[in-house]
């Protein structure tokens, strides 16, 4: 079961919440227990939050033509890579290496967040985000999530919005 912490709570947690509290972006911290078996990290979030999974996005990190380039899409679908590189002016993404992924953000797969990186990658946030008042995506910790409004993440982001999820 998920538990909610205020963001006063979440202010010494991980680098995406101490750049949410920096911001003075109004945010929801959600906790729950991560199960390492679970064959899905967004799905076990959704369901251990009660939230929808349209609601919850997953981070990931692609090769945009050279370029690490993060992408936020809903967990219930998967990641256009096409789409992803036409959003960011570019030719061919792939799917980044987890290493490199986990070297420049400084978190660990399933728990990038698109927040409080190391290093700012060029970002797209899914439009599908746009229909909901709050999104959940990672803390930067497997079984850590914040909740938060998408034009929020777009602005701390400096993300590009655009149709780059597909069902």
């Amino acid at each position: 079961m998920a538990k909610k912490q205020k963001k006063s709570q979440a202010a010494g947690g991980t680098p995406a919440t101490v750049a949410l509290t920096a911001a003075g972006t109004p945010f929801t911290v959600h906790s729950y227990d991560h199960d390492p078996a679970h064959p899905s990290y967004g799905q076990e979030a959704a369901e251990a939050m009660g939230v929808s999974p349209d609601r919850v996005f997953k981070t990931l990190v692609a090769d945009v033509d050279g370029a690490l380039t993060v992408a936020v899409v809903p967990v219930a679908g998967t990641l256009n890579l096409k789409a992803l590189a036409t959003a960011v002016g570019g030719k061919r993404a792939t799917m980044a290496d987890p290493a490199a992924a986990e070297r420049t953000t400084g978190y660990v797969r399933g728990g990038i967040s698109p927040l409080g990186q190391r290093k700012k990658l060029r970002t797209v946030l899914d439009d599908s985000a746009s229909a909901h008042a709050t999104i959940c995506v990672s803390a930067g910790r497997r079984g850590l999530e914040v909740e938060l409004a998408p034009a929020d993440l777009a602005t701390l982001t400096a993300a590009v919005l655009a149709p780059i999820g597909r069902e």
